[in-house]
């Protein structure tokens, strides 16, 4: 309906020049009463055009060369908007575009031949995923299949760094229970890293050398081993979420080909770096920001700023039209350093997307489970999906705006009941198999030929509700808002329950009977179109 709406007015722009100033958009009325779209594009132009938008109104409203076997009316409400009703005969045809293309209904090419690239989890190989990195992984897959959904060629990237303190750290905490298992007294700090996994590593390296590591040093085979068998583990638990990265990008490789050398050499022939008590500082004030920072501390290390600085000069030379962060909110207040260095330097920060989430609280028996790499009283990401499954740890991390704070409840998770909502959506998409199913045997077929028959309130809201479905994906992906796909998905399931509770299929006259399975058909395949973008399962049977 849109796109058909869309179609007008840009026609309409030809003669009414001032329909291209204006950003136009239809949303959805809260009321049926007003309309299947609405438009409050002569509301946005008073002040350029001295009139009042009633009388814009009406003037766009004359513009608009409407198919009467479309639109069935139109109407100007309250201070200016344009209300648009649709023929039932027109919104009953979604079947026939649903239908000639089931598995890609809802795919668009509106950025097609452009690349995207989605850095996300990038958590550093020093012990199992939790939770927390469980949301930013969940979310981060399922934004890369909403901007493939919309035409983008997208990478899924995984920055990490292997170097500095905390896995030289990792390495010793290894090292140190290692000699524990020689029966050496040692003295564990309480800042090492306490989790079973390093017991198991050092374990492992036990059963393997016996004593022959006894005076091996801390960031030799026992950093390395650390390493290799944690990102081992790391990759298992996204793969148990059907979570591939295509790219693992180690922040170490930008010091090995002078990538931070040329970076800092940049910032100094543009004149916004500079030395002072022994460290390198940036000019931030002469890019907008309220104070200069440091980019090389005086020991010679670089802070976050650099490398970062120096990775997206990497991102932008590999050619990608858009790049996307996402983050935890502890880096809320370090980014837009980056974002002004690369402005500084000539690139489009624009085509930077930082996405930023709220932490997730775990709820068990009423209490919450506090989380720590390092003491390893953390929940991970392993055993959530031990507990309530791959689906429901994918949805559940999906439904919720990711600026807000998540309280993801595990007695809710398990049930198997409608108040769970991935029950719900599966269960729906389960009962509609098994209804095809059983038509099939009462030799009915979906047919389109006379669609005209779908006038029930049920069936009109259900067409119209497939009707938002492309409009959902394109929106979704372009706000990177991954709820907006759930919230869609459970609105059309109630719809579909609704219109089956109210309309027979068994027992109706024939043509109508065949038109109604064209829907419950071309409902099936925009739920399980859904569910895909989501990440999660659409079974045939529960």
């Amino acid at each position: 309906m849109k796109e058909y709406l869309y179609s007008l007015y840009k026609q309409a722009a030809k003669n009414l020049s001032y329909l291209n100033d204006i950003s136009i958009t239809f949303d959805v009325p809260k009321l049926e009463s007003h309309g299947d779209l609405s438009s409050n594009a002569a509301m946005l132009l008073p002040k350029m055009l001295k009139r009042k938008p009633v009388e814009i109104a009406g003037e766009i409203l004359s513009a608009l060369q409407i198919d009467p076997d479309v639109i069935e009316k139109t109407e100007i409400a309250g201070p200016g908007f344009i209300n648009f009703f649709f023929t039932k005969k027109f919104i009953a045809k979604i079947i026939m575009e649903v239908l000639s293309d089931e598995k890609g209904f809802g795919k668009t090419q509106k950025y097609a031949g452009k690349k995207a690239n989605v850095e996300f989890v990038s958590a550093n190989p020093t012990g199992p995923l939790t939770v927390g990195h469980g949301r930013n992984a969940v979310f981060g897959d399922t934004i890369a299949n909403l901007l493939e959904w919309v035409g983008y060629d997208v990478d899924r990237e995984y920055y990490f760094n292997n170097a500095g303190r905390q896995m030289r750290v990792l390495g010793d905490s290894v090292r140190l229970r290692y000699l524990e298992l020689l029966d050496q007294k040692v003295e564990f700090p309480a800042d090492y890293y306490q989790g079973e996994y390093i017991k198991e590593i050092a374990r492992n390296l036990f059963d393997e050398f016996g004593e022959k590591l006894f005076d091996q040093p801390a960031e030799g085979i026992f950093k390395q081993r650390a390493e290799s068998e944690i990102f081992k583990d790391i990759k298992r638990s996204l793969e148990r979420l059907s979570i591939i990265h295509k790219i693992f990008y180690n922040e170490n490789s930008l010091y090995e080909e002078n990538k931070i050398k040329e970076t800092i050499e940049s910032f100094k022939s543009k004149g916004l770096a500079y030395d002072k008590d022994g460290a390198t500082w940036l000019r931030l004030t002469e890019l907008g920001n309220e104070q200069d920072k440091v980019i090389v501390k005086s020991t010679g290390e670089p802070t976050y700023r650099l490398p970062d600085i120096a990775y997206h000069v990497t991102k932008f030379n590999r050619g990608y039209d858009l790049m996307i962060d996402i983050f935890g909110s502890d880096h809320n207040a370090t980014y837009p350093d980056v974002l002004a260095g690369l402005r500084a330097l000539g690139y489009d920060s624009e085509k930077v997307k930082v996405l930023i989430h709220q932490f997730v609280t775990i709820m068990d028996g009423g209490e919450v489970v506090k989380m720590s790499t390092r003491k390893a009283n953390y929940i991970t990401l392993d055993q959530l999906v031990d507990e309530v499954g791959a689906d429901v740890v994918r949805y559940f991390f999906n439904m919720r705006n990711i600026t807000t704070h998540m309280n993801f409840d595990l007695y809710l998770a398990k049930k198997q009941s409608d108040e769970n909502p991935v029950f719900y959506l599966q269960y729906a998409h389960a009962r509609i198999c098994s209804i095809l199913k059983m038509i099939e045997k009462e030799n009915l077929n979906a047919s389109v030929e006379n669609l005209s028959l779908l006038t029930a309130n049920e069936e009109v809201q259900l067409l119209k509700k497939l009707h938002q479905f492309k409009d959902e994906v394109l929106l979704s992906a372009e706000t990177f808002e991954t709820h907006r796909i759930c919230s869609y998905l459970e609105e059309l399931a109630a719809a579909f329950h609704k219109f089956y509770t109210f309309c027979r299929i068994l027992g109706t006259e024939r043509k109508l009977a065949e038109a109604r399975v064209a829907l419950a058909k071309a409902t099936k395949a925009v739920l399980k179109n859904g569910l895909t973008i989501l990440g999660v399962n659409a079974p045939e049977r529960m």
